[in-house]
Order: C-alpha cells, then sequence, then structure tokens
C-alpha cells in the first residue's frame, strides 16, 4: 500500500498512486487487492471463554492461603467455614472474570460500530457492497446519514460536515474540503480532507478514494491499542496480595512456635496440633473478601442514586485512592451545548442580546435578533428544535430574546438560500420584506468583513475600521469562543439567478457573535473539592487549545499558558522530557489516542493512581489502562462504556468527585474492618503465646477459637460496610500509591491491643485459677470474647470519637454487636450448648467482672484515639 501523509497531497496525485480513478476500479482488481489487503474489517484476538478466564482468577497467592483454609477447616470438622469460604472466593472469581471477559467485548462493541454497507463505484457503476470488501483505491460516495467505511481521501465535497467526536473527542462537526493541506503531521482534527471509519456524515455530500482499510485505519489502530492494554490492578488489590502474603508467613511462623511450645509444656501432641491448626483457621480472616464484596456492593448500589453505574467493583474502592482525574471536556466538564454568550457591536462594544436594554439600538438589536432567528436550518419538529449545534445556539438565543423563527417567517418567508461551503465559509438565507429582499449573511469573520462596506448603528450605517472588529474578534477567539460575523445586504427585488458572487458583497456590517459550549455549573465547585482532597483534575481534549485553556482556567484546573500542551509539542518531546513535565501539565489539546495512553502511562509512572474519562473510541485504550476508566452514558460510545469501569449516567464532571467520597468511606471501612480483625486475632494469638510462659494451662479449646473468630469477624465485621463516612473526608489527601495498609498507626494498634486484650483474658484466668474456680476457661473465653465486641465499637472511627459519631449512627453495627454478645450468653448459659462448647455457667458476679475488664479495651481505645487527635501519636496524612 502507498506511503504517505495523503492530506499533504493533491486529490489527483492521491488518485495516480492508487492507480485509480473516479470510474473506480474495476471487479478484477478489486478482487486482486483484496486478497492482498484483507477485509476492511477490525482483526481481533482469540477470545477466551469465561470458563478459562474464572480458572485463572485462582491464582492469586490470597485465594490461594483461602483455599488452603478452607482444606484445613474441613479437615477439623469445621465444614460450614469450609463452604462459606469456597463461596466467597468462587464469587471473588466471578467478579475478576466478568472484568476480563467486558474487556473483550470492548473490541466486539468497537467492529460492530463499523458500517455494514458502502456505495462505491465499481466498473464505472455505483452499487451497494458490503464494507468490509473495500479496498484501497476503492472510490466510494457518501451522503448525510451515511457512516464513513473506511478512510479516505476526499476530491469531492458538497456543503459537507462530518461528526468525528468518537474518533476525536471535538465537540463540533468538522467542515471537509478536498483541497491539499500544506501544513505536515496534523491532529486527525486538523485534517479537513480526509475521513475517518466510523464517523458520521451530518450534512452534506461528498466523494473520496480509500487509502486504508482494517487495522490500518484510525479506528483499527485504536483497537490494536485496546487489545494490548493490561488489567491494572486496583490499588486494594495491591495491598491486599501484600498484606496476603506477610500474614501467611506470619500466621505459620507463630502456629508452629504455639505448638512447640504447648509440647514443652506438655500438653498432648493431637490438642497443640488442632489448637494451632484452629488458630491458624482464626487468624486468616476469611471474612474479608465477603466484606470487600459487600462493601463494595452497597457502595454501588449508592453510586447509582448519584447516576453512576459501576461495572467494576473494585473500581469502586480504587476511585477513592485516585490522585488524579484525566477528564475529557465535552460533556464531563460543559455542557456539550453551544450558548451564545456575548455579542458586539460597533456602538455597543460587547453585550447580550436584548430589545429592552436602555443603551442598545433598538433597531439594531432587531435587526441581530432576526439575523440570529432566520439565518439557520433549524427545524422546529413536535415541539423540539433540532439542527446542527452551532445554528441550534443562535435560534435558541433569538428566542430567549423574543425573537420566535416560526412568528417571523410569515413576514419574512426565506425565497432563497446559500449554503454554506468550506472556501467561502459562511451562509446566506434571503427572506422577503414588505420593502423587499433582504439577505442575512454569517460566517467567518474574516471572510464577512471583508465584504462589508458599513456598519448597522443608531443613526443608520457607519463607516467601521475592519482591523479594529477582527481584533475583537481574536481576542474573543483567544478567550476559547467561536466567533461568527453577522451582517445583511437589502436588495429590491430578488435577483432571477441566486449566486454567493453577486450577493455576498456590498453588506453592512451586524456584529459579531461568540459561542461556547459553557461549563456545567456545579463543576467549578467539584473541581475545588477535588483539589482541597489533593486530586489533581487534567483536562484532555481534541478542541483546539484556546477553546481548552479558556474553559480550565474558568474552572480553576489551570491558570498559565505553561500549564498547556497540544498533540503537536508531546510529539516533539522524548519520554524523558514528557516525564520532567507531565507532573506540571493541566491541559491537553489536540491529542491523539496513543497520547491519550502516554500521558496515563506517564502519570502511572510517577506512582499515580490515575482516573480517565472519555466518551469516543479514541479514549478506549486509555479508560482501559487507566487505574480505573470512566465513560460517558448518555453521549458515550459503546466501546468506550465496555472499557470503562464505571459509566456516568449524567455524564457529568461532579458525579466523579461524588464517586470518589464514596470510594474514600469504602477503603476507610475496609481498613477498619481489617484493623479489627487482625487485632482480634492478635489477641488470641498472644493470649495463647503467653499462657505457657506465665505458667498457665492452655487458655483455649480449638472450638472456642473457631467460635471467636465466627463472632467477631462474622456480622459485625459484615457492619462496618454501613459505617457513615469519616468528618473531614475530603480534606484530606490521598493514599499514597505506595503506602502500606499497615500505615498510620495501624500495626502499632494492631500490636499493643493484642498484647492489651491478652493481658485482660491471662488476667482473668489467673484470678479465676487463684480462686480454683472450674469455670476459669469459661472466663477467658467470655473476656476474650466481648472484649473484642467493645473493639469492633470503638474502631468505627479512625480518630473521632464514639460520642462524636453517635453510638446509633451505624444500627446494623449495633445490631450485630448485641446479637453476638446474645450468642455468647447462650454458649455460656443454654446446658445443650455447655455440652459442645464445653462451658459452665457463670455467676453474675464473675460475668459482671468479665464484662467490666473486656470494657476497658473501648476506653483504651479512646483514649488513643484522643493522643492522635492531638499529634502525640500516630502522625495522619494531611
Amino acid at each position: 500500500m502507498p506511503k504517505g501523509n495523503w492530506y499533504n497531497l493533491h486529490a489527483s496525485e492521491v488518485l495516480q498512486r492508487f492507480k485509480t480513478s473516479d470510474q473506480g476500479l474495476n471487479s478484477g482488481e478489486a478482487k486482486k487487492r483484496l486478497a492482498q489487503y484483507g477485509e476492511n474489517t477490525i482483526p481481533q484476538k482469540i477470545s477466551r471463554s469465561l470458563l478459562s478466564l474464572l480458572l485463572a482468577q485462582f491464582s492469586d497467592f490470597m485465594i490461594i492461603v483461602l483455599l488452603l483454609a478452607a482444606i484445613i477447616s474441613g479437615l477439623i470438622g469445621e465444614l460450614q467455614d469450609t463452604l462459606a469460604i469456597l463461596f466467597i472466593v468462587v464469587v471473588n472469581g466471578i467478579i475478576g472474570a466478568s472484568q476480563e471477559f467486558r474487556a473483550q467485548r470492548a473490541v466486539e462493541a468497537l467492529r460492530g460500530m463499523s458500517a455494514p454497507q458502502a456505495r462505491v463505484v465499481r466498473d464505472t457503476r455505483a452499487v451497494i457492497l458490503s464494507a468490509s470488501q473495500l479496498v484501497p483505491g476503492d472510490i466510494v460516495l457518501l451522503e448525510a446519514g451515511d457512516i464513513v467505511p473506511a478512510d479516505m481521501r476526499l476530491f469531492e465535497t458538497q456543503a459537507l460536515l462530518v461528526d468525528e467526536s468518537a474518533l476525536t473527542g471535538e465537540s463540533q462537526d468538522v467542515d471537509k474540503q478536498s483541497d491539499k493541506l500544506d501544513a505536515g503531521d496534523l491532529a486527525i482534527g486538523d485534517r479537513q480532507n480526509m475521513l475517518f471509519k466510523n464517523s458520521l456524515v451530518s450534512r452534506g455530500a461528498g466523494k473520496g478514494v480509500v487509502v486504508t482499510t482494517g487495522s490500518k485505519t484510525e479506528i483499527g489502530r485504536i483497537a490494536q491499542l485496546l487489545q494490548i492494554q493490561p488489567n491494572v490492578k486496583t490499588p486494594l488489590q495491591q495491598r491486599l496480595s501484600v498484606f496476603g502474603r506477610y500474614l501467611a508467613v506470619a500466621v505459620l511462623f507463630i502456629c508452629a512456635l504455639i505448638f512447640g511450645a504447648g509440647l514443652l509444656q506438655g500438653q498432648p501432641t493431637l490438642l497443640m496440633l488442632l489448637t494451632a491448626i484452629s488458630l491458624a483457621v482464626a487468624a486468616i480472616p476469611e471474612a474479608l473478601p465477603a466484606v470487600i464484596t459487600i462493601s463494595l456492593a452497597l457502595g454501588a448500589r449508592k453510586l447509582i442514586l448519584h447516576q453512576a453505574l459501576v461495572r467494576n467493583l473494585p473500581a469502586v474502592e480504587t476511585l477513592g485512592s485516585v490522585t488524579y482525574i484525566c477528564t475529557d471536556k465535552t460533556g464531563t466538564l460543559t455542557q456539550n451545548k453551544m450558548h451564545v454568550e456575548c455579542i458586539y457591536t460597533l456602538e455597543e462594544g460587547r453585550s447580550s442580546l436584548s430589545t429592552d436594554q436602555q443603551n442598545f439600538s433598538q433597531d439594531l438589536a432587531q435587526e441581530f435578533g432576526q439575523a440570529m432567528a432566520l439565518s439557520n436550518d433549524v427545524l422546529e419538529i413536535e415541539g423540539s428544535a433540532q439542527g446542527e449545534a452551532t445554528e441550534l445556539a443562535l435560534y435558541t438565543a433569538a428566542l430567549n430574546a423574543g425573537f420566535f423563527k416560526a412568528t417571523l417567517q410569515q413576514t419574512m418567508p426565506r425565497v432563497a438560500l446559500i449554503p454554506f461551503d468550506s472556501e467561502r465559509k459562511q451562509m446566506t438565507t434571503l427572506h422577503q420584506t414588505e420593502r423587499g429582499v433582504v439577505a442575512y449573511v454569517k460566517g467567518a469573520p474574516e471572510n464577512v468583513l471583508a465584504q462589508c462596506v458599513g456598519a448597522e448603528g443608531k443613526g443608520g450605517a457607519l463607516t467601521f475600521e475592519q482591523d479594529r472588529v477582527l481584533a475583537e474578534s481574536a481576542a474573543l477567539a483567544d478567550k476559547g469562543y467561536r466567533v461568527l460575523a453577522l451582517a445583511k445586504r437589502e436588495l429590491q427585488v430578488l435577483p432571477q439567478t441566486v449566486e454567493a458572487k453577486d450577493i455576498e458583497k456590498g453588506l453592512t456590517l451586524l456584529g459579531l457573535v461568540a459561542l461556547i459550549d459553557p461549563p456545567r455549573p456545579e463543576v467549578q465547585q467539584a473541581v475545588a473539592d477535588c483539589l482541597l482532597a489533593g486530586i489533581t483534575p487534567v483536562m484532555i481534549t481534541g478542541d483546539h487549545p484556546g477553546t481548552a485553556m479558556a474553559i480550565a482556567r474558568r474552572l480553576g484546573i489551570a491558570s498559565e499558558a505553561q500549564q498547556l500542551l497540544s498533540g503537536r509539542q508531546l510529539e516533539q518531546y522524548s519520554q524523558q522530557e514528557f516525564a520532567d513535565r507531565v507532573a506540571s501539565l493541566r491541559v491537553y489539546a489536540r491529542v491523539s489516542p496513543e497520547q491519550k495512553l502516554e500521558i496515563v502511562k506517564a502519570l502511572q509512572a510517577l506512582g499515580e493512581f490515575v482516573a480517565m474519562t472519555g466518551d469516543g473510541v479514541n479514549d478506549a485504550p486509555a479508560l482501559k489502562r487507566a487505574n480505573i476508566g470512566v465513560a460517558m452514558g448518555k453521549n458515550g460510545t459503546d466501546v468506550a462504556r465496555q472499557a470503562a469501569d464505571m459509566v456516568l449516567l449524567d455524564d457529568d464532571f461532579a458525579t466523579i468527585v461524588c464517586a470518589v467520597k464514596a470510594g474514600r468511606r469504602i477503603f476507610d471501612n475496609i481498613h477498619k474492618f481489617i484493623k479489627d480483625t487482625m487485632s482480634s486475632n492478635s489477641g488470641e494469638i498472644w493470649t495463647l503465646f503467653l499462657a505457657p510462659f506465665f505458667a498457665l494451662p492452655i487458655p483455649l479449646l480449638p472450638i472456642h477459637i473457631l467460635w471467636i473468630n465466627l463472632v467477631t469477624d462474622g456480622l459485625p465485621g459484615l457492619a462496618f460496610s454501613a459505617e457513615p463516612a469519616e468528618p473531614g473526608l475530603m480534606r484530606r489527601a490521598p493514599r499514597p500509591p505506595q503506602e502500606n495498609i499497615f500505615a498510620h498507626g495501624t500495626w502499632q494498634h494492631i500490636l499493643w491491643i493484642g498484647l492489651f486484650v491478652a493481658a485482660l483474658s491471662l488476667g482473668s484466668m489467673a484470678w479465676a485459677l487463684s480462686r480454683g474456680v472450674e469455670y476459669w476457661q469459661t472466663i477467658v473465653f467470655t473476656v476474650l470474647t466481648v472484649s473484642q465486641l467493645f473493639h469492633s465499637l470503638a474502631v468505627r472511627s479512625e480518630r473521632a470519637s464514639l460520642l462524636h459519631i453517635g453510638i446509633f449512627s451505624n444500627r446494623p453495627m449495633i445490631c450485630a454487636l448485641a446479637l453476638m454478645f446474645l450468642l455468647q450468653m447462650a454458649v455460656i448459659y443454654l446446658p445443650a450448648l455447655n455440652r459442645v462448647f464445653h462451658t459452665q455457667a457463670l455467676p453474675l458476679f464473675d460475668l459482671l467482672v468479665c464484662l467490666g475488664l473486656s470494657s476497658l479495651v473501648l476506653v483504651a481505645v479512646e483514649l488513643e484515639k484522643y493522643l492522635s487527635r492531638k499529634g502525640l501519636i500516630y502522625p495522619q496524612r494531611q
């Protein structure tokens, strides 16, 4: 296939290189080329079956540890634990497999977007063929509503307007033309004489020659990028993977020590073996995957109420660890709806359009409003205005100012039209009035102004300086506005032949119109919330740099020109040069899909966790590569949604900030559970480990250990998922990606609480033995169990006191603790359970002593949190 930047060549040169003409290829040549280049389809890797994806999920180290725990539980007769662990592991495996299965479907969705058929010139005749049969050199005919079937170089256009937003991310439809472009290395959005596969023809017609097909097209390259991107582990998955390794080694070591110490003390070998195995099962928090899954599921359910649909459960927690949000502009930060923000006239300067302004000429306002209302192709269908985005904005602005198109058309019917084309860059409508015919012209300021001989004013036509108006147009464009000029010309009668060269001259300037896709009203506060939370928002868009920077300044994303980088500038950077600058950049404009991917990779190389938003096909590879991909639900493509972890149903940036808060709360609650269960396990381990050193018998039987594990890791652990958000949740920095799950005093808390609980348990045991009571083991069992229930109550907040957050602010937790306490009492006082658990009923005084000792855990943790709030221990993240 010939190589080159096709947009830099004349159309005749392109046709010559492909050895074709506007008469098309003959069938024989097309057949040869099809064999040479292959079908015009997006290639796809062999899909893995759902079963193979599921089996691959069980290679994680933590999962292997849990499976071993399930086997051990079964060997010692705890079948219910075995079934529970297996159920949890399978559920998590299904979640992981579904994530990878969705990634495969993203590419399938990309294939499904392709045009099924195309109108092609073959053997000098226009025929309908399957788009898959197109080959380089084919001549394709296009009209409004067609999907572009391959990458093409245009050589004929008729007012051709194309929607390339799915590929480029640019909000405006693109005017196409057939002339050669001289500039080299143009971004896709600037290649005005090219059409790209899967774009949509919005208006007009065109004819072009196919230059690339299949995987060689721009959309095909995106599909290849999408296929090779690996699934990125979430922060929680990474932290838990490390946690699982350390936990397994520590548990085996401690259990071996306890087994050896018991044998040295003269305990029976079988008893010590069962005790060590039971402790190993208890020490591994098999409820952790269930707590995580339920926390994520509840978080996902709440996010739906805030217009965020979670497709991948771990993504909920990932949002809480995000340090960068790379967001698209159009529709996410902005309303995806062009809006007339101001007008400019020679006498009044910048103003809004209104006929009731004292300083605004009534006649000028009337002419301006009529021009905006009438000079467009907007149609009112069943009470809804439909048309091209810019014209809709003009129509709406006129309507809001009291100029109704339907009413005006009755007195000023359109009698002729000179449609827009890419060479004139303007459009003219002619209307019959009582005084004759008036022509309203709108278009690019430099073109319209060159045809004006005066300007409308209070006293009629005025002379004006063209450079002054052009300077105002440039100033508005620099602020990110799209600027149009409006002018008029009055004729006595309608000419017999209506041609641009005869009508578009001797015009009277009405003024300039400044349009912009305005920011969503809630986004500025959402950006401020991000910055307060230590999250850096970055805009990545296919729009013009000036437009991008203008919106970024308004929203507080960027303030200096040095914070913007265009795609063309990025191409000039080496990998190291870009790595040195990426942390200081806040706006990227006119970027390609590969460059979006490079931005995400560069930030991840710095250790950042990146959320990437997008709606187009061009966003899909970066969505998949990012730590969390966020697709648009209203205006997004299926490809983007399939590649993403979360879908915004309202396409609103503020929804992402809401989801970040939910993610932080979920991680906090999972962390609280880990802190709680590991502290409980630590108490059991230290109690069993230290007893021989104080010449005390083995404090607990294997069934006691397993029961404590069930009571403390069961319902109370799940109730942590309902814990409300911590105060000041969004006023702290994200967790550093490299931060250990035991940071900020967690491991110290686990250690000293374990020792404290062991001291209470062994102290109560020594007290009972000194009195010679037979139920000493029941006392130890009760103190150890109830102290851990008090601990669950105490660690509901990392730093805030229990009284501050409210004892009943988490009702599921209170209910779970109450139920577990009642079950413990049943084990102590019901004769049938006494035989099973080898317990005895405690006298009231002894029970009160047990409860009093256990409650000291709550007092101790509250004291720890007080010292932490004062900054005396455990430095906190700022």
